[in-house]
């Protein structure tokens, strides 16, 4: 299969490029230098000219609180760039995998959200996202809508290297511990990524690792893992007043993407070790040995 990534030098490109590349696919990515998706004519230009059968749309402005002060770019990438990308991929008759968020709801439910609950962003990241959701739906009907949350990885600013950061410089930290979510290693999701490009079956799929955390479940483990100590507190998220309203809530049901791919994610716990090793220089490829 031909594969084109948009969003080609962020963190998840990073993971994925190399997954689909290792099952035998010939994959184009382009950076943002090299493609900017608020462009129409120069997405349609790039994906004719790649001739796709798949685009994997990874190209995204992912900085919280940036995009409150800066909604007209959260909303032309995040949004519009979307269409544009569908919009191609469908004129060339490719299928397009399109990642989104558990910001795209209010972060108030009490059990994991399901692919079609309500979606009622409280943040503008979290609005631009759901119209880029909503144009791809609407333009390409060979769409896979992939939500995820908390991801972390090479290649990009995360909370597991600000955290060990912080503690290695022997700062103090205090951490929140009233939203929980399930925090996604980029290795796993671009093996959930792949698994769903292969079934090919269109629709909304949710792909965060198993289990659930708070943050500060999240920053103990990594600091224990990594063998490093630190003074740590727990606090609350009222404590940590920010631009953007984080969600309270982020756990995502997975139920169909299981039932897509007959394959569940690991737990959130594995993925961490797996970065971990990564970071040591001693990891295995992605999605090694995480099949069941």
């Amino acid at each position: 299969m031909r594969v084109l990534a948009t969003g080609g030098g962020g963190m998840l490109a990073r993971a994925a490029v190399p997954a689909f590349m290792g099952a035998g696919h010939d994959v184009l990515a382009l950076t943002k230098a090299e493609l900017d998706v608020t462009d129409p004519d120069a997405v349609r230009r790039a994906v004719r000219d790649a001739r796709p059968d798949w685009v994997l749309h990874l190209a995204a402005f992912t900085h919280v609180d940036a995009c409150e002060t800066e909604a007209w770019r959260a909303f032309a990438v995040n949004g519009f760039g979307a269409a544009n990308v569908a919009a191609a991929a469908r004129e060339a008759g490719a299928g397009i995998s399109a990642i989104s968020t558990d910001y795209v709801f209010p972060g108030d439910a009490r059990e994991p959200y399901r692919e079609h609950d309500p979606a009622a962003p409280r943040s503008t990241y979290g609005a631009s996202k759901w119209v880029g959701e909503e144009c791809v739906r609407w333009t390409n009907p060979r769409h896979q809508v992939v939500r995820t949350s908390w991801l972390f990885g090479a290649g990009g600013p995360n909370f597991v290297d600000t955290i060990l950061a912080k503690a290695r410089a022997g700062d103090a930290l205090r951490v929140v511990d009233d939203q929980r979510g399930s925090p996604t290693w980029t290795g796993h999701l671009a093996e959930g990524l792949l698994a769903l490009v292969a079934r090919g079956t269109p629709g909304t799929y949710h792909c965060t690792s198993s289990g659930a955390c708070t943050w500060f479940d999240l920053a103990a483990y990594a600091l224990e893992r990594a063998g490093v100590r630190a003074s740590l507190e727990r606090t609350d998220t009222a404590s940590f007043p920010r631009p953007a309203r984080r969600p309270a809530w982020s756990v995502l049901s997975a139920e169909a993407f299981e039932r897509a791919t007959g394959w569940r994610m690991p737990d959130w716990r594995q993925g961490v070790d797996r970065y971990l090793a990564e970071r040591a220089g001693a990891a295995t490829p992605a999605g090694a040995g995480s099949r069941p």
